[in-house]
C-alpha cells in the first residue's frame, strides 16, 4: 500500500489545483465575455475531447506504462492552466478546453489503472478507496483556496500559481511513481504493494 500512497502524494498538487481552478473558471470565462450558453458549450467540447481521446490514451498506457501517461497528464494540466491565464477571448478558451479534455482523459485512464496495477486483486478496493480519499482532500482544500486566491490575486495569477504548483507534482511524480517493471512486480504480490506468496 506504500506505493499507492506515493502515487497519491505525487498527484495531490494536481488534485488541489483542479479544485482551485474549476471553482472559479466559469466566473473567469464570463469575465472574458463568454455567454452562459458558450460556457456550457466549452465544457461540452472539453468532455467530448476526453471521451474521444480516452480509449487511445488507455492503449498508450498499456503499451508504454502508466507512469509516462500520468506524467504527461500533469504536464498537460500545467499547460492548460497557464493557457487559461493567458486567454484573451472565448476563441482562445475553445482550444484550451480541448486540451483540457485530453488531459482529463490521460489522468483518468492512467491513475486508476496504475492504482489497480500496484496491488493484488483482493486489495484493489482498499487502494482505490485511498486514492478517492486523496481526491476528496484535494477538493476540500482546492475550492476555498481558489476563492481566496482569486479574490486576493485575481484569476490570472491564481491560474498561473496553479500551473506552477502542478509542476511540483510533476517533479514528485518523476521521483516517486513506479516504473513499469516495479508496477508488474508490485501487482504480482512480490513488491511493496502486494503480499508475499504463501509457501
Amino acid at each position: 500500500m506504500r506505493s499507492v500512497l506515493l502515487v497519491c502524494i505525487a498527484i495531490f498538487p494536481l488534485l488541489v489545483c483542479s479544485g482551485i481552478v474549476y471553482t472559479v473558471l466559469s466566473l473567469y470565462m464570463a469575465e472574458l465575455g463568454t455567454t452562459k450558453s458558450q460556457i456550457g458549450l466549452l465544457y461540452t467540447f472539453g468532455a467530448l475531447a476526453g471521451a474521444i481521446t480516452s480509449p487511445l490514451l488507455g492503449r498508450l498506457g498499456d503499451k508504454w506504462g502508466r507512469k509516462p501517461l500520468l506524467l504527461a497528464s500533469m504536464a498537460l494540466f500545467s499547460t492548460v492552466f497557464a493557457g487559461f491565464a493567458l486567454a484573451r477571448n472565448p476563441k482562445d478558451l475553445l482550444f484550451i478546453m480541448l486540451l483540457e479534455g485530453s488531459a482529463w482523459g490521460a489522468l483518468g485512464t492512467s491513475a486508476n489503472a496504475l492504482i489497480a496495477d500496484l496491488v493484488p486483486p483482493e486489495k484493489r478496493g482498499t487502494a482505490l478507496g485511498v486514492y478517492n480519499t486523496a481526491w476528496n482532500l484535494g477538493w476540500i482544500i482546492g475550492p476555498v483556496t481558489g476563492g481566496v486566491l482569486s479574490d486576493c490575486l485575481g484569476f490570472r495569477k491564481t491560474f498561473l500559481l496553479s500551473s506552477l504548483f502542478i509542476l511540483v507534482g510533476f517533479s514528485l511524480g518523476l521521483a516517486l511513481l513506479p516504473s513499469k517493471a516495479e508496477v508488474s512486480q508490485a501487482g504480482s504480490g512480490d513488491g511493496p504493494g502486494g503480499s508475499a506468496p504463501e509457501a
